[in-house]
């Protein structure tokens, strides 16, 4: 590793992503880059098992009943409170869908940072090659310096293209993609609980539900 080389264009980057963007907002990124990269364990077709046993309950006792279930889910159980506490439809549809628009706007937030970052990295390491360049043409005198100075100037530009194509540019995507498979689960909840507090067949909950996936889960959830 080329320390010089990297910390031209790491520092580099964070101090023009610092620039381009408030220090709130870049280190919201990183926490929200943190929950991308996690495994995601949350499966759909749990969720939309979990449904169906809530409005199994409440359909046999009454949907005061579902107070008492655990529910491990935040938003579904935010969602069954509401129920609970006799929202309105409406309402309770404006306040969930509110909470999907945040989470979709955070994660964009964190995308525009990465991709940002993804741009800046090979730009770095461009300057980081002319730097070398520069050092090397003031040395030739100095056959001893040459070979450093062109290690700089050759090795920046990978770096940079290394980081931007490594790392900022896939947890960009990364997040992306965690943000498409969130929203499902969350419209999937909604659709749920609304579901639920109208008092619709369990069966005919589930199979509403079973719309919103791709046909490969549907089909595991056939042959299940």
């Amino acid at each position: 590793i080329n320390i010089p080389s990297m910390m031209i264009v790491v520092g580099g980057t964070l101090a023009a992503t610092m620039v381009m963007f408030p220090l709130k907002t870049v280190l919201g990124s990183i926490k929200v880059a943190q929950h991308a990269l996690k495994q995601n364990n949350t499966s759909p077709l749990e969720i939309i098992e979990e449904i169906v046993a809530l409005a199994t309950k409440a359909r046999k006792e009454s949907i005061i009943a579902l107070e008492k279930v655990p529910i491990e889910n935040e938003f579904l159980r935010k969602g069954i409170r509401l129920v609970v506490d006799g929202t309105d439809p409406e309402l309770l549809k404006s306040i969930l869908r509110t909470e999907v628009a945040f989470m979709k706007e955070r994660h964009k937030v964190g995308q525009r940072v990465f991709k940002g970052m993804g741009t800046l990295a090979p730009a770095f390491g461009m300057i980081g090659t002319l730097i070398g360049l520069v050092q090397m043409l003031r040395t030739l005198d100095d056959p001893d310096k040459i070979g450093p100075s062109m290690a700089v100037a050759l090795i920046t530009t990978f770096y940079g293209a290394l980081m931007a194509n490594l790392v900022f540019i896939p947890i960009a995507n990364k997040l992306e993609g965690r943000s498409n498979d969130e929203s499902l689960i969350m419209e999937l909840i909604i659709e749920g609980v609304l579901s639920i507090l109208a008092g619709e067949n369990p069966r005919i909950i589930k199979e509403k539900l079973l719309a919103f996936l791709p046909p490969k889960m549907r089909r595991e959830e056939e042959n299940a």
